[in-house]
């Protein structure tokens, strides 16, 4: 892939043998942001994994740096109240199976109710290639409407690792202060070695770094652990 003149100039800053705390690695990608946008701050986490293991849960990120995402509930009779009163963007049941299942998709994440599933299940060639999918292990299919939606409004994020290990995950903004984005990218790297594979061995954590959207990979010390 062919690089740029401006990504050339900040790569040219970084020092790829150089292993950082996350607030250096922060501070350094904050330094050597090129784009007239507010870039997001982006984490990799290389982990050694078998090809039958993945890595796989959500977290709270503490410092938010998004807008508040558009929730959609599945859900019916008191439940469907209760999701409205806990500040939903769209509550139904049956009848917004149908509307997704006609191509409307105005929302950027689905929660449902234990006892929907039968009827969201037919949704699953669309939102499962689209990672929207309620489930059990995201916290997304629960009878608890009101603490879900909390802890989406909070900021709850999924993370999961891709086929060849790697986990990928914003932690921040380029404007934001870097311990703050640290302070993130901390939280999400405890989560992940929360849910190491109990038959995993070896070295499970092989490399981190942080990078912003256009930037280079900046190497974070796999010791922040």
């Amino acid at each position: 892939m062919k690089r740029g003149k401006k990504y050339a100039e900040a790569a040219a800053q970084v020092d790829k043998t150089q292993m950082l705390t996350f607030v250096e690695a922060a501070e350094l990608v904050k330094k050597v942001a090129f784009a007239k946008f507010d870039e997001t701050v982006e984490m990799s986490m290389n982990l050694s994994l078998k090809k039958s293991q993945s890595v796989r849960d959500t977290v709270v990120l503490p410092n938010q740096f998004s807008e508040e995402k558009k929730v959609l509930v599945f859900a019916k009779g008191e439940k469907a109240e209760e999701a409205k009163e806990a500040g939903a963007a769209y509550v139904g049941d049956v009848d917004l199976v149908e509307k997704i299942r006609g191509g409307w998709m105005e929302f950027d994440v689905a929660v449902a109710t234990p006892d929907m599933m039968k009827d969201v299940g037919r949704l699953g060639p669309i939102l499962g290639r689209r990672g929207l999918m309620p489930n059990p292990k995201t916290q997304t299919v629960t009878f608890d409407i009101k603490g879900a939606l909390a802890e989406l409004k909070k900021g709850r994020v999924e993370f999961r690792s891709d086929k060849t290990g790697v986990v990928h995950l914003a932690v921040g903004k380029v404007s934001m202060d870097a311990d703050k984005i640290a302070e993130n990218a901390h939280i999400v790297l405890a989560e992940v070695l929360k849910r190491k594979p109990a038959d995993a061995k070896g070295e499970f954590l092989k490399s981190i770094s942080l990078s912003s959207t256009m930037g280079p990979g900046v190497m974070v010390s796999t010791k922040e652990n």
